[in-house]
């Protein structure tokens, strides 16, 4: 991939590219037992442990990275005020600004979480494999709700076929489900294997229990995408979260390491382009002042002029890039139970815990607490207003996560109004390596507004 001289340097977790050649889902060959690279271990020499630690960290740095810094700009929490950041911020991309965040989920993250399925499943590491397919539904979870359709079912063949053809959105999120129930089973057979995740799990330390409940979170997402119009949907939605997290401890998240080769990609990205990225100025900022909201100094400094502008909690060199937590999943309930049932009352308790346990996750006081629900905690008589509203503090609870942007397209909540043109971005664009490479499977007339991914009603 050609380098971007205007980007960062990119991910400090250790790659797997030695044993998984490639740089794009279509560029080059794919891990395949026929394709032997002579320059690379056999299979016979990877450890799972070493696989599992390196698709974990490459997902934290996709999500935590190129992922969030686009939906943050897409979704005005943070604002563009310099170089390529502003660029995006005012909607002015190019296929090639996504080409690291797409090799970076199919070479780093899906080929290297191939191997370690087919790995694990030949030998029969059954926890392994199960953890392997949590982690992979996720990543096409994240994948699917930033560019709809993408080679999957056709890809990761090898030299057998280097051109893999584009599946639909919503039959990937068929997959992931299958993804989901087959990595449950895994994780709940009695026969583990004789080999287990353990520290080198950074995400659970190899306790499948708490991955048997990611599973279930990543499908209760699915599911809540999916209920716009559809009571079935958002019921499903909550019979899968009564089945995941409990509470904060049980967030699924990666947290990243104390050396600066190890340090989180908003502190890298802050630590290299300094001033880039404004999140003082940015529309989160702007809405925790206007509550009188207790986690604006703990989120971000608007008191000092730092070079860093203030990102705090997740600006750190080791803080935590979460993927799903359990304050999303009590705003989750909230949403669900409106669609599904209209029950105000009920919908208003899930809310209130939503915003305690995110505040609580964050460190706020407990009087603190006491007193910005009772003036933020009352949900509007009206299903329609009561879910803008639920979605209204979600959109300040899920801070610089991807997840923010799905929020917005699904909701329109907060109302956003354009910083240039007449509307937001709903997608990203294919990357330029696709074009290059693939270019007679990417889908025509792509532009960042359409088409939308199908649950983007």
């Amino acid at each position: 991939m050609k380098p971007n001289i205007h980007k960062y340097s990119g991910p400090a977790v250790v790659i797997l590219l030695a044993v998984l050649a490639g740089t794009a889902s279509c560029k080059k060959s794919f891990y395949t037992d026929a394709n032997v690279n002579p320059n690379s271990p056999s299979s016979s020499s990877i450890v799972p442990s070493v696989l599992l630690s390196t698709v974990e960290g490459a997902l934290a740095y996709m999500q935590g990275g190129d992922l969030s810094r686009y939906a943050s700009l897409n979704t005005q929490q943070t604002k563009g005020s310099s170089r390529q950041a502003q660029g995006y911020y005012q909607y002015v991309f190019t296929s090639q600004d996504f080409d690291n965040a797409w090799a970076n989920l199919y070479t780093s993250t899906l080929e290297n979480n191939k191997a370690l399925i087919e790995l694990s499943d030949e030998r029969g590491y059954n926890a392994y494999s199960g953890v392997a397919r949590i982690l992979r539904a996720y990543a096409l979870q994240l994948a699917v709700d930033t560019w709809g359709g993408i080679p999957y079912s056709d890809a990761f063949k090898g030299a057998e076929n280097l051109k893999p053809k584009y599946d639909a959105d919503k039959v990937l999120y068929d997959t992931i489900g299958v993804l989901l129930t087959t990595g449950i089973a895994q994780l709940g057979d009695a026969n583990t294997g004789t080999l287990t995740p353990g520290v080198e799990d950074v995400v659970y330390g190899g306790d499948a229990g708490l991955w048997i409940k990611f599973a279930h979170a990543i499908q209760a997402r699915i599911y809540l995408h999916q209920s716009k119009g559809d009571a079935t949907m958002a019921t499903n939605a909550l019979a899968e979260i009564a089945l995941s997290f409990s509470g904060n401890a049980d967030n699924a998240q990666y947290i990243f390491g104390v050396t600066e080769t190890a340090a989180n990609p908003w502190y890298q990205f802050n630590q290299q382009r300094a001033g880039d990225i404004s999140f003082s100025e940015g529309g989160s900022a702007t809405k925790l002042i206007a509550l009188h909201d207790p986690r604006l100094p703990i989120l971000i400094d608007t008191t000092a002029a730092s070079e860093h502008d203030g990102l705090l909690y997740f600006g750190q060199v080791n803080s935590p890039v979460e993927f799903i937590t359990y304050d999303e999943l009590l705003f989750a309930s909230a949403e669900a139970t409106l669609r599904s049932s209209g029950d105000v009352a009920t919908a208003e308790v899930y809310y209130r815990d939503a915003i305690k346990a995110n505040m609580e996750k964050l460190g706020v006081s407990g009087a603190n607490i006491t007193a910005y629900l009772a003036a933020n905690g009352t949900l509007p008589a009206g299903v329609d207003a009561a879910i803008a509203q639920v979605a209204e503090q979600e959109y300040l609870a899920l801070y610089l996560n991807p997840e923010v942007w799905t929020l917005w397209r699904r909701t329109n909540v907060p109302a956003l109004t354009p910083v240039t043109g007449a509307s937001v971005p709903r997608r990203l664009l294919y990357p330029q390596s696709e074009y290059s490479y693939n270019g007679t499977n990417v889908p025509g007339s792509v532009t960042l507004f359409s088409p939308k991914v199908f649950w983007d009603k």
